[in-house]
């Protein structure tokens, strides 16, 4: 078949999750950036949605982070990137689910609240999202292993990770560090950070500062 054509976006963490799965799957890609500030009038006819990531495969055109990953698990299968066994592939789509609408969700509203209110709720959100993490999914399906489902990364740790790969831009904009007690959490981090193909793709802490400049408003009160 055809190489994947990606349309992606450097910044977009939604875009990094998908450049993590090509990466750890070996896919020859060819890369398009979209400016999501300027967007070409074509890329409507890609991402009916008007969002990266987006990916041309053949006659495939699809759309939506975790809709391209599971295409790119099933089509390109090896290393498999979910669990096997039915049940245990349900769980890590509630991850996927997890993330897409509790922690992606407190993060914004952390980085981008426009109240004091708003920051703090965003704040106490995403503590609770990362403690969750900790005692529902480290505590229970990692064993001794370092990714959510033990010694084979999956989906579900790429699908987190460009978030916390962005949590230093947290710590300068809005002085926030994950909670101590999140112990596991913090070893995941690291083996996902020290893994060659999110390398590759890392960017600087000082790119996100820059990049996410424009979100940044000084708390108002409420």
């Amino acid at each position: 078949m055809s190489k994947i054509q990606l349309y992606s976006a450097k910044a977009c963490p939604y875009a990094h999750r998908t450049r993590l799965v090509l990466g750890e799957k070996g896919i020859d890609f060819e890369y398009t950036e979209i400016d999501l500030q300027n967007k070409p009038e074509w890329f409507s006819t890609i991402s009916k949605y008007g969002k990266v990531p987006a990916i041309r495969h053949g006659e495939n055109e699809i759309y939506e982070s975790a809709v391209i990953n599971e295409y790119l698990n099933e089509v390109f299968p090896e290393p498999a990137l979910l669990p096997k066994d039915a049940g245990s592939k349900a769980i890590a789509r509630i991850w996927i689910d997890y993330a897409n609408t509790k922690f992606t969700t407190a993060f914004g509203k952390l980085l981008r609240g426009k109240t004091a209110e708003e920051q703090e709720q965003g704040h106490t959100e995403l503590n609770e999202a990362i403690l969750f993490i900790e005692n529902e999914a480290f505590a229970k399906l990692s064993g001794n292993g370092a990714y959510w489902f033990g010694e084979n990364i999956s989906l579900v740790d790429l699908t987190f990770y460009p978030w916390f790969e962005r949590i230093p831009t947290l710590e300068h904009y809005r002085n926030y560090t994950i909670p101590a007690e999140a112990v596991r959490v913090k070893r995941w981090w690291d083996a996902v950070s020290d893994r060659p193909a999110v390398k590759a793709i890392a960017n600087p802490v000082d790119f996100y500062i820059e990049r996410y400049s424009r979100f940044i408003q000084q708390p108002v009160a409420a």
